[in-house]
């Protein structure tokens, strides 16, 4: 054989397996543009065996192509075991939207970052942000009179001052309004200003599907309402399934049942998979209010997207409808543990509207 015809046959070999000249292997995401799924990485209940339960949120959306982590829990350690449990690789990952500054959705970036440094991380912008920030060098008010030792930076400041952050080799890209982080899928900023923590910008991610909007929301602290308001004025569709943290745990049943009501008839969510911060009455709540449109979606449970959202549990188990006992026992647990003023905030206003209900 010539040595053309060995270098033909070899081309072509290389062609079948996936290699052209000129195209580098790519490490990044699966391309099976089929799958249409979301599995819910970490949480505080669950029918899992083999996933560990902690207060915190974590998800992975599979959708038109793309893997997108949403969130990353309240423990790296933890958010580690719950990937290697369901066999999921996140060095392939198009990339990563954290919703908020607070540690039960950021904790696990340590170890994303770990095993992917690179990934493309969208984190809402914040003048003195966790995520890193920048600041002009005038936006400190000036004396010229002073001497150059009592003056910052001697009475020469940059032009810009840049501020650091816990992942300083972080890929992080800031996001300072809603935009579109790849076609088809939004990251929706908003400011809450809903519980002790009275000045944080939230992102929620917003897929336009052909069945709708799927829109997943990490702690809702714009409230819930607002955010679906924000989504379907970015994306003039309805709402096809709402799936997150509601952050209805601190709120009156009242309040709840109105939001309820709100979501349903007057903003037309079609499918609602809360988690999370939305507490236990609020599971109560909106699994009457919805009824079979109510998707349980416990920890390693994970949702088929589709016309109809189906919620599929882990291998050998039945899928669940609603949270059992050993599901109200481990969000408690897992609650009262919080140890940092919002939750605990959380805790007692829980416990509040329990002992009104029983007369305590």
């Amino acid at each position: 054989m010539s040595r053309s015809s060995w270098f033909g046959y070899l081309l072509v070999a290389l062609l079948l397996v996936g290699w052209a000249p000129g195209t580098p292997s790519q490490p990044g995401a699966d391309p099976d543009v089929t799958k249409a799924q979301i599995t819910v990485l970490y949480d505080a209940f669950g029918k899992t065996s083999a996933m560990t339960k902690d207060w915190g949120f974590a998800a992975l959306i599979e959708y038109g192509g793309k893997r997108i982590l949403f969130d990353t829990g309240n423990n790296a350690e933890i958010l580690a075991n719950n990937v290697k449990a369901k066999g999921i690789d996140l060095t392939k990952l198009d990339f990563v939207v954290v919703s908020h500054r607070h540690g039960d959705h950021t904790s696990g970036l340590n170890h994303v970052l770990s095993v992917n440094p690179r990934v493309q991380i969208y984190a809402p912008k914040e003048n003195f942000g966790v995520f890193g920030a920048s600041l002009p060098g005038t936006f400190f008010r000036r004396n010229d009179s002073l001497p150059a030792e009592m003056r910052y930076f001697d009475g020469k400041p940059p032009e810009t001052l840049r501020f650091g952050t816990p992942w300083p080799n972080g890929n992080f890209t800031w996001v300072a309004k809603t935009m579109e982080a790849a076609p088809g899928f939004y990251l929706i900023l908003l400011k809450g200003s809903w519980g002790v923590d009275l000045d944080v910008m939230e992102v929620s991610l917003a897929i336009d599907t052909p069945d709708g909007i799927v829109l997943v929301v990490g702690c809702s602290h714009p409230t819930i309402e607002k955010v679906v308001e924000a989504t379907k004025a970015t994306i003039n569709k309805p709402v096809h399934l709402l799936i997150g943290g509601t952050h209805l745990l601190p709120a009156q049943d009242e309040e709840i049942q109105r939001i309820a009501t709100a979501l349903r008839d007057t903003w037309k969510v079609e499918w609602i998979a809360p988690v999370h911060c939305t507490g236990e009455p609020a599971f109560a709540i909106l699994k009457k209010s919805f009824g079979d449109r109510y998707i349980y979606a416990g920890l390693g449970t994970m949702l088929a997207l589709g016309p109809a959202v189906k919620s599929i549990a882990e291998k050998g188990q039945r899928p669940a409808l609603g949270m059992d006992g050993d599901d109200l026992a481990s969000y408690r647990t897992l609650l009262a543990r919080g140890d940092d003023a919002e939750l605990g905030l959380m805790a007692l206003a829980q416990q509040r509207t329990e002992d009104r209900t029983t007369g305590r």
